[in-house]
């Protein structure tokens, strides 16, 4: 049995014996820090490998044939902050916000000229009054910075918002109407945003559009519905006038779409990584395009 020493104002030391709950709280302590110590040891032995395959990949990027538009599902803010015990799980939805800055970055000097990244879709609304909450505040202290954002400035991206808009804050809507407004004239680059979105939703809001426009026309319904074709509907979608995306990005290894971009992802090719949003490298990023470029696409032909 192992003993402990407590000085106290007498000289003389004191033994206290160490029970054997303490002894087990100190084994378990030590045994849950073991994979963290591993994770940290093995990152360490793998970085200059990183650092060469990189420069590798980086080399080639530029002799594939890259996505014109590339839709990003950034999913696995929450399960990265629980992952590294961060106290509450806005700070992985900040990380992964911040990561957003970056594949900007990386889209923008590999020439990939649209994005459009899902962020906060209107079953999202259902979480917990107080994630809801900061993640509005998020968006708009995120959505305050872009607006003078120099690489966006620099650049020439427009920001674009897509959604259902209305349901958002009207602080965070002043703030989404500034940014737009900034970016209005920019013809370099696309970045649309999707919040308060849903693809079914999507839809049925470009149908209800188109039929407004044709009442407004003065035709009746029977015509609108005899001449209804799918380039009515796509001309009404949230991303009217863009090239549907070539190719469709989930982070955190979930296998589903969850109803992004439902209508304009008809042809994309998917591509799924285990990583969680706020850990994305370039490493995965290039990968990704890399496993783009190696696709046959058929387009049902």
């Amino acid at each position: 049995m192992t003993n402990e020493q407590v000085t106290i104002l007498d000289p003389a030391p004191v033994e206290v014996k160490s029970s054997p709950r303490r002894r087990t709280m100190s084994l378990r302590t030590g045994l849950a820090l073991l994979p963290w110590v591993w994770d940290g040891f093995k990152e360490g032995v793998k970085r200059p490998f990183y650092s060469v395959y990189l420069r590798r990949l980086r080399s080639k990027v530029h002799t594939w044939r890259r996505p014109k538009h590339l839709g990003i599902i950034m999913d696995g803010n929450r399960r990265f902050a629980r992952d590294f015990g961060f106290s509450h799980v806005i700070h992985g939805h900040a990380r992964g916000a911040d990561k957003l800055q970056e594949v900007l970055g990386w889209c923008l000097e590999y020439e990939v000229p649209v994005v459009t990244v899902w962020c906060f879709s209107l079953e999202n609304f259902q979480r917990s009054a107080e994630e809801v909450e900061d993640l509005l505040g998020l968006f708009e202290h995120k959505a305050r910075q872009l607006a003078s954002d120099e690489q966006v400035h620099q650049r020439k991206v427009r920001v674009r918002f897509i959604g259902r808009l209305e349901l958002l804050p009207e602080s965070l809507r002043e703030e989404i109407r500034r940014v737009e407004d900034a970016t209005r004239d920019y013809d370099q680059g696309t970045l649309n945003i999707a919040m308060a979105y849903g693809g079914r939703e999507e839809i049925a809001d470009a149908f209800r559009r188109h039929v407004r426009a044709r009442l407004a026309e003065g035709q009746d319904v029977e015509t609108i519905l005899e001449d209804l074709d799918v380039s009515h509907i796509g001309s009404c979608l949230y991303t009217s006038g863009q090239p549907e995306p070539d190719l469709i990005l989930r982070t955190s290894g979930e296998l589903r779409l969850s109803g992004f971009l439902l209508w304009q992802s008809a042809y994309s090719e998917f591509y799924f990584c285990d990583t969680n949003w706020p850990a994305f490298r370039e490493i995965d990023f290039l990968r990704a395009v890399r496993a783009y470029d190696e696709r046959q696409r058929r387009f049902g032909r």
